[in-house]
């Protein structure tokens, strides 16, 4: 398949098939994901994969509670992969300091991008959650001071109406060559 149709296809998955997803294509997943450019090459992310039912429902209570509770469909999703970043003087303090950039972020989204491509060629669905408590997921994973969850993926075989369909903007509403942007925004 060519990327730009994989890019196409993809959409945020929100119901999943109680069938399991093979470590070797989560594995290939992160292996996708690990391949991502970073600022610096500082490479802030690392991942930690729950698939295990009971740690993995034990964690959803306590991140998906309150006002998260929207987020509590990834307890159904067979595998939950939390994107940890670990910060880093330069690019964190400096980053943000000089040029009020949080470049660690860029960095996880653009890694945990290459992830749910990955997944979407391998015929799994995927879902990113920034919605969560990430006291409580920091706390629960036992995190070290330097490490937080910066975002999470719910990743499953898709389920009958796993997603929405919602309309994209068209190019011509996003795309503005040169000065054109001083007229149409």
């Amino acid at each position: 398949m060519a990327l730009i149709d994989t890019i196409r296809e993809r959409k945020s998955v929100r119901k999943y098939l109680g069938r399991p997803v093979e470590r070797e294509k989560v594995i290939a997943c992160i292996e996708a994901a690990r391949l991502a450019p970073s600022a610096e090459n500082i490479q802030p992310w690392r991942f930690i994969v729950i698939d295990n039912p009971l740690y993995k429902r034990g964690f959803c209570e306590q991140i998906c509670g309150g006002v998260y509770r929207t987020s509590s469909f990834i307890k159904n999703a067979p595998v939950v992969v939390a994107i940890l970043a670990k910060y880093s003087l330069i690019t964190d303090f400096l980053g943000r300091g000089i040029q009020g950039t949080n470049y660690y972020l860029l960095d996880i989204g653009i890694s945990g991008e290459h992830l749910v491509l990955q997944a979407q060629e391998l015929g799994i669905g995927t879902c990113w959650i920034g919605w969560f408590n990430q006291k409580k997921a920091k706390k629960y994973l036992k995190l070290p001071l330097q490490y937080r969850v910066a975002a999470l993926i719910a990743m499953g075989y898709p389920a009958e109406g796993a997603t929405k369909n919602r309309p994209d903007l068209q190019i011509d509403q996003i795309l503005f060559f040169n000065r054109e942007a001083e007229e149409k925004l």
